[in-house]
């Protein structure tokens, strides 16, 4: 952790939140609901990644065991408009994106597709195992309306708990139960429109991992990216954005997770990211490579495509 005081203030951002809204026609969307949860949704089928809505505060997490939120995942998911869903799809299995995914899934529905890490999450909150999917990389899965393809990735630097999660976790656990697990970029092409999106939830790479994939738009995770040497982040860029082609990126995994979602977002604190960072190094990039660059607007149903 770095000393530096304060944090990002986000007016100075204000008019990268232009991701395009959708019209009440779109055939897909996708909206935001903080760190690396999404919707998508065509109307008929529906995907979504994490489910991450209880966001225990920052004393809660150092001090006390973890256990999902029940009036909060409700009252996130009326939100949303959510009573089903084909899929959830934590992006890997540390608490600030897992922590729900099996209670999410439970009340739509869903299976859990991931790695075993998830299945063990799954496994200890209650799912039967009918209902977790334990993807192979590389490998497409039909999910409803979607075909998925989980490509291997890494955890952005430092990973605080890093590890397989070897055991299943209890509703009620410790931070450090939830260790990262299987890290994914999630490739998603949704079969009636043929319409791409790649989302990566962590601001990490495997070289090459993503050569011969293509996306027109990206979700692209930016936590602790801003700690990172700028060498880093264009690696980074270059390795998602630019090898799938995506002509639009949307930056998530930046607002400060400890804060409920009923609260205004505001950026993580500058000792443990640096948004400013990120957003120097990142809009140069794409305004070199030509593409769209856009902050999302917490539950606005949006249409990147367009």
């Amino acid at each position: 952790m770095r000393l530096k005081p304060g944090r990002p203030d986000l007016a100075h951002y204000a008019s990268r939140f232009d991701n395009p809204a959708a019209a009440a026609a779109a055939p897909l969307t996708v909206t935001w609901a903080g760190v690396t949860t999404l919707l998508l949704d065509d109307g008929d089928s529906a995907l979504l990644t994490d489910g991450f809505f209880s966001r225990p505060g920052l004393t809660a997490v150092g001090l006390r065991p973890l256990t999902p939120s029940a009036p909060r995942i409700d009252g996130s998911l009326a939100r949303l408009g959510v009573d089903r869903l084909a899929a959830v799809l934590p992006v890997h299995t540390h608490y600030d994106h897992a922590l729900d995914s099996a209670a999410v899934a439970e009340r739509t529905g869903a299976v859990l597709v991931g790695g075993r890490s998830a299945a063990h999450v799954g496994r200890g909150h209650g799912l039967p195992d009918e209902r977790l999917v334990v993807a192979a990389p590389g490998r497409p899965i039909t999910l409803g309306a979607y075909e998925v393809t989980l490509i291997e990735a890494t955890h952005c630097p430092p990973d605080r708990f890093p590890g397989e999660i070897t055991a299943p976790v209890p509703v009620r656990a410790r931070v450090s139960a939830y260790r990262c697990g299987e890290a994914w970029s999630t490739l998603v092409h949704h079969r009636p429109t043929g319409r791409r999106l790649l989302i990566v939830g962590s601001a990490g790479f495997v070289p090459g991992a993503l050569a011969g994939q293509r996306a027109e738009v990206v979700y692209l995770g930016v936590g602790q990216l801003g700690l990172q040497p700028e060498r880093y982040l264009r690696d980074y860029w270059a390795e998602t954005v630019r090898t799938v082609g995506a002509r639009r990126v949307v930056l998530i995994h930046w607002d400060d997770f400890f804060r409920p979602l009923h609260k205004p977002l505001r950026a993580l604190p500058y000792a443990v990211d640096d948004l400013d960072v990120t957003m120097r190094v990142l809009s140069g990039l794409a305004g070199h490579d030509g593409v769209a660059l856009h902050l999302p607007t917490l539950w606005e149903r949006a249409d990147p495509w367009t």
